[in-house]
């Protein structure tokens, strides 16, 4: 069950009210139609509330373990030269490369 009260169902009046509370501009024509696709998903909603999910456990997270959530550990990398190889106008020397300037 929601933890709110909804309306059952929406009325142009309603999206209207809804629309000025947030400051937008809606045509009278978009009217109907906001409100349709308001209703379809309250319906959706109300369907999603009638699942049983008595057997279901609670969980406190959706993402599984990921290798990404390793111990960090020092590994060998890349040396400088190899690093800067294909770089253009490469200074090997300061371990940098020169880019166009941009102001």
């Amino acid at each position: 069950m929601l933890a709110f009260l909804m309306s059952s169902s929406f009325t142009r009046d309603d999206v209207a009210e809804i629309a000025a509370l947030a400051n937008l501009e809606i045509a009278a024509t978009e009217l109907e139609l906001f409100a349709r696709q308001l209703n379809e998903i309250l319906a959706y909603a109300e369907q999603v509330q009638q699942v049983d999910t008595a057997g279901i456990p609670a969980t406190s997270a959706v993402v599984s373990y990921h290798t990404a959530d390793r111990e960090d550990r020092v590994l060998p990398s890349l040396s400088r030269e190899d690093a800067l190889a294909n770089a253009p106008d490469a200074a090997l020397e300061s371990g940098l490369f020169k880019v166009p300037r941009v102001f």
